[in-house]
């Protein structure tokens, strides 16, 4: 008997129908042919997906759990995503809400290689959530967002990320602007004292994204930004795989086009196929996230094998940040954009009010004993 890890689908329909509907998506998302045409008896016993389970959740909604064959994956992410939502995913009635994903696969998939417990060495930051904020907007040249980066940075922000919006284009190339807000937080960090990290965004085609890595590397940089649903999650593992150096932050662009539970989608698929970090709309923001779906997408990220940091962003601001910290805890990252460029000419000593509020929450006193 083949090894199988469970898929929950949460799908509509009525009583009477749900059991073939379950059956429908279990054939689908395994052999993707009539049952009655497959001679092999091995592909019947192994490899079609079996329906272990269908629960009534009301008002014509169903939790259907459908076992399916381990084997069917490889090593291949692209083929992990397409077994458990492929045509599926074609279907409006039927949305992926879990995965329950045994280690020995999870191994195969990769998984954080640097996660909380690098981020924290490598900045020597213990006992309180990171804070961060973004390069925008887009349209600046490298030396106009070259000079921001270092204002962020004298605030003693701990990461300053590439806006995600920020790619190879002609007013702002990659290699000029990485290497110009490379230098510009280096300068900064080496006047503060506080080692903050510069995430460049990697786009493009998989050449494109290597040699994008390569320069990053060259220049001294440990951390970098990919959109794994536009560049592809297999590209995703070969980067991770020939720059396991380089701490992954994930954004979630384009996450909202499939019909994936994001606590699964951003919480758990992403640290599962390599980001380290993982960028999330936060509740109350921009987007409609609410409270629950963020606690248990970021709670899902932070039960990976290595613990990837999760990143709350999207409409955040300097207000709230008392409030954050303690709704997602000290294993976080604080993301904030636009609320702090508007402070302007006063950006240093806003991103430095920030950095206090987030060392001076209570739970990092208490962690240091205080």
């Amino acid at each position: 008997m083949s090894a199988r890890f469970a898929v929950t689908y949460r799908v509509r329909s009525d009583a009477a129908s749900i059991a073939a509907r379950a059956e429908a998506i279990a054939v689908e998302q395994s052999v993707e042919m009539p049952v009655a045409a497959i001679e092999s008896e091995a592909v019947l016993r192994d490899i079609v997906g079996r329906v272990e389970d269908i629960a009534d959740r009301g008002e014509g909604v169903f939790a259907v759990r459908i076992a399916l064959a381990t084997a069917t994956i490889g090593d291949d992410a692209g083929q992990f995503l397409n077994m458990v939502f492929g045509n599926t995913s074609l279907h409006a009635d039927v949305e992926l809400e879990a995965c329950e994903i045994p280690q020995n696969l999870a191994a195969r998939l990769g998984g954080p290689r640097i996660g909380i417990p690098g981020l924290r060495a490598r900045l020597g930051v213990q006992g309180r959530a990171f804070t961060g904020s973004a390069l925008k907007p887009q349209g600046l040249d490298p030396e106009a967002l070259a000079a921001l980066a270092g204002r962020l940075a004298d605030g003693g922000l701990d990461f300053i990320k590439d806006d995600h919006g920020l790619a190879d284009q002609a007013y702002s190339p990659f290699a000029a602007r990485v290497p110009a807000c490379a230098a510009a937080i280096a300068a900064a960090a080496k006047r503060t004292g506080h080692p903050t990290r510069y995430i460049p965004s990697i786009t493009g085609n998989l050449d494109q994204m290597r040699a994008q890595l390569r320069l990053v590397r060259d220049l001294g940089l440990d951390c970098a930004m990919v959109v794994p649903l536009l560049a592809g999650v297999a590209n995703v593992q070969a980067i991770r795989a020939e720059f396991p150096d380089i701490a992954l932050f994930a954004h979630p662009s384009f996450g909202g086009a499939a019909r994936v539970a994001p606590e699964l989608l951003l919480g758990q698929l992403m640290p599962l196929l390599g980001a380290d970090a993982v960028i999330f709309p936060n509740h109350g923001g921009r987007f409609g996230y609410t409270p629950a779906t963020c606690r248990r997408l970021a709670d899902a990220a932070r039960s990976a094998p290595v613990p990837a940091l999760p990143v709350p962003a999207g409409g955040m601001t300097l207000a709230r940040t008392p409030e954050l910290l303690d709704f997602y805890g000290p294993d976080t990252m604080l993301l904030v954009g636009g609320n702090l460029l508007m402070a302007r000419a006063r950006i240093a000593e806003e991103a430095a009010a920030f950095a206090r509020a987030v060392a001076q929450h209570p739970y990092a006193q208490d962690h240091d004993g205080h």
